[in-house]
C-alpha cells in the first residue's frame, strides 16, 4: 500500500510538472543539483555519486534514462524529466523519485 501511495504522489508531481512545462516554463533549462527540489530528491548528474547513506535503496544501474519520468530517448545525453517540470536531466543521473520504465 505504501508503494502505491508513493507512485500516486509521484504521478501527481509529474502531472503538475508537465502542466508547468506546457504553460511557459523553459523546457531546455537544465536542473541544478543545488536547486531545493533537486536537493530534496537527492538528484545527481551521475548516479554513482548518489548519497547511498541517505538513499539506501539506490543502485548504480538506476539512471534517469531508465526512469518512467525521463521523456527523451534512452540513448540521449540528457532529456526532459516530468518530476522537474520538463527541465533537462542527465541521462546518467539519478534522484529518489526514480521508477523503472515499464
Amino acid at each position: 500500500m505504501r508503494s502505491n501511495r508513493r507512485v500516486f504522489l509521484l504521478q501527481v508531481i509529474a502531472g503538475t510538472g508537465a502542466v508547468a512545462a506546457t504553460s511557459g516554463a523553459t523546457a531546455q533549462q537544465k536542473v541544478d543539483p543545488k536547486d531545493p527540489q533537486a536537493t530534496a530528491l537527492g538528484y545527481v548528474d551521475d548516479t554513482t555519486k548518489a548519497d547511498t547513506k541517505r538513499f539506501p535503496k539506490h543502485a548504480n544501474d538506476q539512471k534517469c534514462n531508465g526512469c518512467q519520468f525521463y521523456t527523451a530517448a534512452a540513448n540521449t545525453k540528457e532529456g526532459p524529466c516530468t518530476i522537474f517540470g520538463g527541465k533537462q536531466v542527465a541521462a546518467g543521473g539519478w534522484c529518489s523519485s526514480w521508477v523503472k520504465k515499464a
